[in-house]
């Protein structure tokens, strides 16, 4: 037995065994879709000509890679010549194109900006996080609103009630959210 295995056996290796038998725990929904999100974008760049290396991923890269994603896309947008523009529940078929959903899109972003962080990524450099990545949503959200007659709007937020205790006007209001 040498040396090492003594200091294994011994307790001094910081893993028993039997941690390293143990199965993880499975990863949750959004783990998993994060996961496979960010594969997907590194063989994106992968696939590049010339292949595109992580650190020198900017916003266009991103850009490019939404592009791509929206031929897979399975909402339909109509075009400002169709006779169904504005309507969302248009009455029959047309030919416009099938896109990816705004806020697909924006969830997508959403979990690459947080596997960026996760694998390695400083948040000061983070890409997804650009301003041109923002000002592209939202031009996303506003033209699928206007062609599909179906308005994005902004989640109110809820007020603060306050309750006056009527036994006793001297305590301080109490505020429930």
């Amino acid at each position: 037995m040498s040396n090492d295995r003594a200091k294994d056996s011994a307790g001094g290796s910081s893993r028993s065994a039997g941690d390293q038998n143990q199965p993880r725990a499975p990863l949750s929904r959004y783990e998993s879709q994060k996961r496979r999100d960010w594969n997907t974008f590194g063989q994106y760049l992968k696939n590049q000509r010339p292949p595109v290396s992580l650190s020198q991923c900017n916003f266009s890269h991103i850009l490019e890679f939404l592009g791509y994603l929206d031929q897979f896309g399975k909402t339909k947008v109509h075009l400002h010549g169709c006779v169904f523009f504005g309507q969302p529940e248009p009455p029959g078929p047309c030919t416009c194109p099938l896109r990816q959903a705004w806020g697909s899109l924006d969830a997508l972003i959403g979990r690459l900006r947080a596997a960026y962080e996760e694998n390695g990524g400083s948040p000061q450099s983070n890409p997804f996080g650009n301003g041109a990545i923002r000002v592209f949503l939202r031009e996303v959200k506003e033209c699928q609103s206007k062609a599909r007659g179906i308005p994005y709007k902004k989640k109110k937020k809820k007020r603060k009630i306050q309750i006056i205790d009527a036994d006793d006007e001297t305590k301080p209001s109490k505020q429930l959210s």
